[in-house]
């Protein structure tokens, strides 16, 4: 995965947007307003930060050596990811997909329904 798969797929879910909150390296995309994820845009191998049950979080870090505790973030919620290492494209779409679900489900319902509405 490179930083444009990773954009692109991103970007495919309703009601995501981007944009470079902090600086003008880190790009950050949300749904609804809230972060699900973060990526350098200098950074080789691309990294990642995605949004995480706290139980999977752990049990994702044990089994790969791609994922850690997310820089710079809460350590219980958040992972980073490590392209290169041994997590499949398909596993870190997954991991992304996972992070978008589980903040859209945060959201207010009123929130939610006007995202799935979206065409």
């Amino acid at each position: 995965m490179n930083l444009e798969s990773l954009r692109t797929y991103a970007l495919s879910f309703k009601g995501v947007t981007e944009s470079f909150p902090f600086d003008t390296d880190t790009l950050v995309f949300k749904v609804g307003g809230k972060m699900f994820l973060l990526t350098s845009v200098t950074s080789i191998p691309l990294q990642f930060n995605v949004k995480c049950d706290p139980e999977k979080a752990i049990e994702l870090r044990e089994h790969f050596q791609a994922v850690i505790p997310g820089y710079h973030m809460h350590k219980q919620h958040w992972n980073t990811i490590y392209n290169e290492k041994d997590a499949s494209d398909m596993q870190m779409k997954e991991w992304i997909k996972d992070s978008y679900e589980l903040v859209k489900s945060s959201l207010p319902k009123k929130k939610q329904t006007e995202i799935d509405s979206e065409i």
